[in-house]
Order: C-alpha cells, then structure tokens, then sequence
C-alpha cells in the first residue's frame, strides 16, 4: 500500500481468490466496500457483483482511464475498483505514470485483498489445469490407467531419489509429479460409464479411512508410543479388511527384498511362527537376510539401495582412476 499524506481521496483496488468461494470476504473488504462513494468493476461477468448487490453494494460496471480517477477522487471521493481476474494492469499503469510525473495531486493509492488462498487452494488450480489438459492435449486425451501404470512406478522411484539425495528441490518438484499421476488418475475414473468417480472421491476416501485409522487423535482412545499407534492403525485395517491371509494386500510386483520384508513384518505382527523355505541359489539366501534385516528393525531395499550407490561411486572412481 501507497500512502501519501498530501494525497486526496482514496482509490482502492480491491482482489479476490478464485480459490475462494464468490461473496466470502473479510470485515475489512466489506466494510470499505459499504463505505466507498463508488465501486466500480469493469468486468460484468465478475463472480462477485451477485453476492455484493445482494448485500445492498451498487456496483457500477466502468472501465475508467487513470484521469477519470483520479479527478474523481480529487474532493476526497474513496473509489473501489473491483479487480477481474486478469488484474487491472492498464489502470494501475497508468496511475503509475500520473504520479510518476510529479505534477499530479494523487490519492491515496491502496492495495485491499478481500480473502485469502486457504492452505491446499493451489490444488484447485491443479484440477483445473488437469481437465484443461485431459480435453485438449493430444497425448494426454488418449491416456488410461493402464498406459499410466508405469509412470507411477518411475515416479516414485525417482521421489525416493531425491528423498535419499537430500535435495529439497528436487524432493517438491518430486512430490508434485506423483501428485500429479494421482489426479491424471483421478481424472481418467471420472469418465468410466460404470464406475465413476472423482479427485473429490479419492479425497475422501482418504479422509475417512485417516480419520478411522487414527481414534486417538479423532475418537476417545488413547496412544502414547507410536508404537500404541501402529496397534490401532493395525487393528482399525483388519477390521475393516476382514482378510483371511496376513499375505493379502501385499503387492507382488514390488522388488523382490521390499516384497520379503513386508511378509515377514506381516508374519511377526501376526504372531505368526513360519519356517524359511530352504532351497538351492542366491534367491534363497537373500530371502534369510532380508527376513533377518526387517527383524533387526532395517528395510533391507533401502540397506541395499545405499550400498548400491557407495559402489556406484566406487565405479566412477575407478574409472577417472583408469582414464575413461
């Protein structure tokens, strides 16, 4: 905000999140907008202008030039100007080069946001740019869960990289590409003749199932270790599973070592006593140890994934060492 104690007169541009619902404004905004001897928008079209006339705001649709103004605002005149989505960049620009003259008597020029982006805003915009896509992209048009799958699978691959890096950059741009096979997804399930269903579904969907699996946070049980809260997480689940196998639910086509950890993490928290299979070959063997490593409290994929990166440094040493 501009203030200028010589100034008379006030102009006001008052902005809006898109994000937000149409006629949820602060105190402040709607108090200025009452009080205001004229508001103007130059958009007829602005979601606003129903919710202010019916609270008793005469809006008036004009596109006035900066002179118009700033002579308006010359007896003291507060004027609101309404802005569109776009901004009003000529307006703005040309109060700039008004007071840039230094032979104006300007008012007050005042910036006023009439509501906020709330946290999570910015996935509206990603929904909609995401049905943008989905109906004029060639590729994307064409696209189906099938055809996606093994994106998904690169994308996480390549969030666990950077999570394993440390690269706060690349750790956000990462999560945003799995998010955004989650809404492609999501998007594709909308146009199924059968079985529709929306981002809005997913959501949800994971909202309940959080809010059930965490009584203690949202019910009255009680949880003190995170171990207390792994039991009801774990009992909330079969509750609601009602398996029969500790081995369903367990993806088969993950990695061979996450896959063993998993199904002994089921078995030991099941209770369960299961003996090794024994056979002939290295599979074998390293079943033992990943069974071993997930008992001693260590995810045996990422202790490999580690060391496999020490000895991809080792190569690269060798071969500077060696001249390639």
């Amino acid at each position: 905000m501009t203030t200028d104690t010589s100034a008379t007169g006030r102009v006001i541009l008052l902005t809006a999140s898109h994000r937000v619902a149409p006629g949820l404004l602060s105190w402040p905004a709607w108090q200025t907008l009452r009080t205001a001897d004229r508001v103007l928008c130059a958009d007829g079209a602005h979601p606003q202008l129903p919710y202010l006339r019916e609270a008793g705001v005469a809006v008036e649709i004009a596109a006035p030039t900066a002179r118009e103004v700033v002579d308006e605002c010359a007896t003291g005149a507060t004027v609101v100007v309404l802005a569109s989505g776009e901004g009003e960049s000529t307006l703005t620009d040309g109060l700039a080069r008004l007071a840039g003259s230094g032979r104006e008597q300007m008012p007050a020029l005042e910036l006023l946001p009439g509501s906020y982006d709330l946290p999570g805003a910015r996935l509206l915009d990603l929904v909609q740019v995401m049905d943008r896509i989905r109906a004029q992209c060639p590729w994307s048009s064409t696209q189906t869960h099938q055809g996606l799958a093994k994106y998904g699978i690169e994308e996480a691959y390549e969030l666990v990289e950077a999570i394993e890096d440390g690269d706060r950059d690349e750790l956000r741009e990462e999560l945003g590409d799995v998010l955004l096979q989650v809404v492609f997804h999501a998007r594709i399930a909308q146009e199924d003749e059968d079985e529709p269903f929306s981002i809005d579904d997913v959501a949800a969907t994971i909202v309940d199932k959080l809010i059930h699996r965490h009584p203690h946070v949202f019910g009255d049980a009680t949880a003190e270790t995170p171990e207390d809260v792994k039991e009801h997480w774990l009992r909330t689940k079969a509750e609601e599973k009602q398996r029969t196998s500790v081995t369903e639910g367990v993806p088969l086509g993950q990695p061979g070592l996450a896959l063993t950890a998993k199904l002994a993490s089921r078995v030991r928290t099941a209770g369960l006593e299961v003996p090794l299979p024994s056979g002939d070959g290295i599979g074998y063997e390293l079943l033992g140890l990943a069974v071993r490593a997930e008992a001693a409290g260590s995810d045996p994929e990422s202790a490999l994934r580690a060391a496999a990166r020490v000895y991809r440094d080792a190569i690269r040493a060798a071969e500077q060492d060696q001249g390639r």
